[in-house]
């Protein structure tokens, strides 16, 4: 008989929160072990919320096999620090008193989203369910807070604090994404007795996501419909939020006037793919100074993901100072899927920075150091030939291929579970 898990996500399909997909296909993977069910809310990762999720209080779905108990929660708008508190409660409140819903489980699995209450959730289904309880830490807070300046509350800071440590110490089993983020459980516990915590990448599912020509056709399309084709593109994609120094990369940006062109003679445009709490921001800012070779487009579809990821020619991976040891950016995995070359703006030892290093899978600098960024990215665009780069994105194919395939990290996270 398969052993139950509970699995406490702010976010789930059809969201398209990174989180959110990275658990379907960890779930989905797991079905074979264990009967999975999740809390999460009702789909609204932008705000808004369709109306057949406003009549009642939680509606039960079965997604490819995975149990879904989701929670209504109020819309919110993602610039105002009111509303998305708001939202945020409404689902840890309401994932309490879901837990009573569910019947025994012998596992509980939550992630550090949102903040802290992530932790908190799944020491209360710990408790609540007696079962053994895995903190999946994707990022750590308040660390991150502190990075970006997000708050400088030192009372709200250390009780944020304390109560994130509190859920890693009851913990029976910690995951984090990176050796830089194992180190950080390390430092908090200044290396005495310190909770079990294992490494496991994330990935992204590389049969469904993987290298296409430039000629493919839908690759053709989607340069089509957004006015590309023979452009050179330099391309982010993911959340446009406070985590990634995008308001000052964007006067960088800035530097490079409309009408640039790359060593092969094609125009250079940035494209943005994807929404966040600074996207409205960056949009003013571009307009205010007239920045033409800069385009804004919406998050892709799932299905539709391959496409707009192919169509670069390089990509950035980004994060704020301060990050490291803090987070990840899963973003690397796709770039790296689709054989992508890419611009790391991370901080010296971090995973993602010592991946692109090892494999000489792109151009590194540190973050802050926007005279570098600049260099870089005017040796990208007059100094590298298309073959190089292609010899690059090829070189991080192939180490995903090797070692941070789906499968591999599944099959970890089986294994962790299981004897936590």
């Amino acid at each position: 008989m398969k052993k139950k898990l509970l699995v406490y996500a702010h976010y789930y399909i059809p969201d398209v929160a990174s989180t959110g997909q990275i658990l379907k296909e960890l779930l989905e993977g797991l079905l074979n072990t264990f009967e999975i069910t999740v809390i999460c809310v009702v789909p609204s990762y932008e705000g808004n919320i369709e109306d057949k999720y406003k009549a009642q209080k939680y509606y039960w779905e079965n997604i490819n096999g995975v149990n879904v108990l989701r929670i209504r929660v109020s819309e919110f708008d993602k610039s105002n620090k009111l509303s998305r508190v708001k939202n945020i409660l409404g689902y840890f409140f309401g994932a309490m008193m879901a837990t009573f819903k569910v019947g025994k489980q012998d596992y509980i699995l939550s992630i550090s989203q949102p903040p802290i209450l992530g932790g908190l959730i799944g020491i209360w289904g710990k408790w609540i369910k007696k079962a053994k309880y895995i903190y999946n830490i994707q990022d750590f807070n308040p660390e991150q807070v502190i990075a970006v300046g997000y708050s400088k509350n030192k009372i709200i800071l250390n009780l944020m604090m304390y109560l994130d440590k509190f859920s890693c110490k009851h913990s029976d089993l910690i995951i984090t994404v990176g050796h830089d983020l194992v180190e950080t459980v390390n430092k908090r516990f200044k290396n005495k007795n310190v909770p079990r915590t294992v490494l496991i990448n994330n990935w992204i599912d590389e049969k469904n996501i993987y290298p296409l020509s430039m000629q493919d056709e839908k690759v053709l399309l989607f340069k089509q419909k957004y006015n590309l084709i023979n452009k050179f593109i330099i391309m982010y994609s993911g959340n446009i939020g406070l985590y990634y120094d995008l308001k000052n990369l964007i006067k960088v940006i800035k530097n490079f006037k409309p009408g640039i062109r790359s060593l092969d003679g094609r125009e250079v445009v940035f494209v943005f793919i994807g929404a966040g709490s600074v996207l409205n921001d960056l949009k003013k800012y571009v307009k205010q100074n007239a920045m033409s070779n800069v385009k804004f487009l919406p998050y892709q579809k799932k299905e539709d993901l391959i496409y707009s990821l192919n169509s670069a020619d390089i990509h950035w991976c980004v994060n704020a100072k301060g990050i490291k040891g803090v987070s990840c950016p899963s973003k690397y995995y796709g770039i790296a899927a689709v054989a992508k070359p890419v611009i790391g703006v991370l901080e010296e030892k971090t995973e993602i920075r010592l991946l692109i290093e090892k494999n000489k899978g792109g151009f590194v600098s540190t973050p802050g150091d926007y005279k570098q960024i600049e260099k870089n990215l005017h040796w990208i665009i007059k100094k590298v030939s298309n073959t190089e780069l292609k010899e690059m994105g090829e070189r991080n194919h192939q180490y995903l291929l090797n070692y941070l395939r789906k499968d591999i990290s599944i099959k970890k996270y089986e294994k962790a579970i299981i004897n936590c």
